[in-house]
């Protein structure tokens, strides 16, 4: 293999926040409504629930995504339940209108749930703005604290993907769903953003800055944990004579799949790499496809794995690699970055350099961050680490160094249960 001349950032030592030291709030019912069905966010209800509260996760099962542990098990508190809701059909993600119709029948789904279940508070995170806005206007008529959990700006994607379509129609329906946002946003009883970047966002949409908080995404550290790379799932894909190049998640419009073609056209020459793609979806299948007509043997694409194995198969990766599109940058952050910290594997992500995940791993040291236009850099990163194997274990130790930091499920706990106190109390 031929060395690359990048370097990995340099390591500054995270602060971790402090502890809540303050008594607890006084058990309630909890509705955590995370429509991805994300690791952490489980993770979060699951210590909600060992706290005393009641808490009830609902995430969509029609969304088409990798997921966290879902089910509950032996060791989980009564108090935690698990549920996920279906229309009982595909979800339609490329078609505008059928998707409208999908999301404001899931934004009813979920108003039953809540009527049934009688929460006291509401968190709800990563719906599309049609179903957010049918939850959000519920609560308020029925007097239930709620608490925007802010993973995206929804607006700004909308316009960007439809703007690809028509300038002067992206334009409008943009303009249309920012209204939207803005409203559902001002309307919260407490937005809890995931980056500071979203921070100048949130205060020239007049949210007061009272009712915002910066709570960073996290990913489950005591269940992603650094492993083998010769591990039964690597073995059980026949790459263990391999180096894996890796990549797990969702791809979609804000992520471009010819970056893991072109990885893969430059490696061909080389007979002990592999491009691993996770992956399910439209842009899994023209990688796939794409693969089969160029005769890139060396790309293999397979479907999302269960929870209980992701820890092996992030293992199984010698580099994990990630992508965003320039515009996505600016409102959303990619949370597979977050558990690949945790696996002690080393990163290359394609991204701007002020997108949050872009932020931490120049923060840590434990990746490499490039131009998303940069495919040239792109592939001589991932080639950087395949090649050396000091900087490959440096970057992976640091990156599970600032998961054992940064990742405290129990200060982030802390902080949530800090919000419910102010959103019960402004109700």
């Amino acid at each position: 293999m031929l060395e690359s001349n990048a370097e990995p950032a340099s390591y500054v030592g995270p602060v971790v926040p402090p502890r809540d030291t303050r008594p607890r709030i006084r058990p309630k019912r909890i509705l955590i409504n995370d429509y991805c069905g994300h690791a952490f966010a489980v993770e979060l209800s699951r210590e909600l629930a060992a706290r005393g509260h009641d808490v009830l996760h609902v995430y969509s099962a029609d969304d088409l995504s990798p997921r966290g542990d879902l089910l509950a098990g032996s060791n989980d508190s009564s108090t935690f339940l698990v549920e996920g809701l279906s229309l009982g059909e595909p979800f339609q993600k490329y078609s505008l209108f059928k998707r409208r119709q999908q999301e404001r029948a899931y934004g009813e789904l979920m108003c039953r749930r809540i009527d049934a279940f009688r929460p006291d508070i509401v968190i709800a995170s990563n719906n599309p703005l049609e179903a957010q806005n049918r939850i959000a206007t519920y609560c308020r008529q029925r007097s239930i604290p709620f608490i925007y959990w802010l993973q995206d700006i929804h607006s700004d994607a909308i316009r960007s993907i439809l703007s690809q379509r028509s300038i002067a129609f992206g334009a409008l329906i943009g303009t249309w769903y920012e209204w939207m946002e803005r409203r559902l946003l001002r309307h919260a009883d407490h937005v809890v953003a995931i980056a500071e970047s979203f921070v100048p966002r949130l205060a020239a949409w007049k949210i007061p800055k009272a009712k915002v908080s910066v709570i960073e995404n996290w990913a489950p550290k005591d269940k992603i944990r650094v492993i083998p790379t010769d591990n039964a799932w690597r073995r059980a894909q026949g790459l263990t004579d391999k180096w894996v190049a890796l990549y797990t998640g969702t791809i979609g419009l804000k992520h471009n799949p010819n970056l893991l073609l072109a990885a893969a056209e430059d490696l061909a020459d080389e007979s002990d790499v592999q491009v691993v793609v996770v992956s399910e979806g439209k842009y899994a299948d023209y990688l796939e496809a794409e693969a089969a007509r160029s005769k890139l043997t060396n790309l293999t694409v397979l479907p999302f794995q269960a929870f209980e194995s992701y820890g092996e198969v992030l293992a199984s990766g010698d580099v994990l690699i990630a992508m965003i599109e320039p515009d996505a940058a600016f409102y959303s952050v990619p949370s597979k970055v977050l558990s690949y910290l945790c696996s002690g594997r080393p990163i290359v992500l394609a991204a701007d350099k002020r997108n949050l995940a872009a932020t931490i791993l120049q923060r840590c040291g434990a990746g490499v961050v490039v131009d998303p236009r940069d495919t040239a850099g792109f592939v001589a990163a991932i080639r950087h680490y395949l090649c050396n194997e000091v900087v490959r274990n440096e970057a992976g130790a640091l990156g599970r160094d600032y998961a054992d930091r940064m990742f405290d499920v129990n200060v982030i706990a802390d902080r949530f249960e800090h919000i419910f106190r102010q959103a019960c109390i402004a109700q």
